[in-house]
């Protein structure tokens, strides 16, 4: 069990989503985040004062999958987020020590789906 967690554009969203639907991936969690990386960040004018923007808006996405469907799940969020500049994103994976369904008390893999 791996629990996949993945920043992206918000923008992407909808891109990632279906393509996830596509291969049958339906569980997830979405975050509004905010955060910096190679992007710097950038610089506005407000009200006559110079400002440093530097935490951009992200989304982070949080999927518990067994490993069968690791891989597509990879892919699937690579194809809808990747625009090829920087800021597309980063993906994260960790190992799952245990899951349980609060409803069934299902655990381990059952409990996923």
């Amino acid at each position: 069990m791996k629990l996949i967690i993945a920043y992206i554009q918000p923008e992407k969203l909808n891109d990632v989503k279906q393509v996830l639907y596509e291969r049958g991936i339906f569980k997830m969690s979405v975050t509004n985040s905010l955060g910096c990386g190679q992007q710097k960040g950038f610089h506005e004018t407000y009200r006559g004062v110079d400002v440093e923007v530097n935490l951009l808006k992200k989304v982070r996405l949080e999927i518990a999958i067994n490993e069968d469907y690791l891989e597509q799940t990879i892919e699937g969020i690579i194809e809808g987020a990747r625009t090829g500049e920087i800021g597309d994103g980063k993906i994260f994976i960790q190992s799952l020590e245990d899951v349980v369904r609060i409803r069934t008390g299902e655990r381990g893999h059952e409990a996923i789906g």
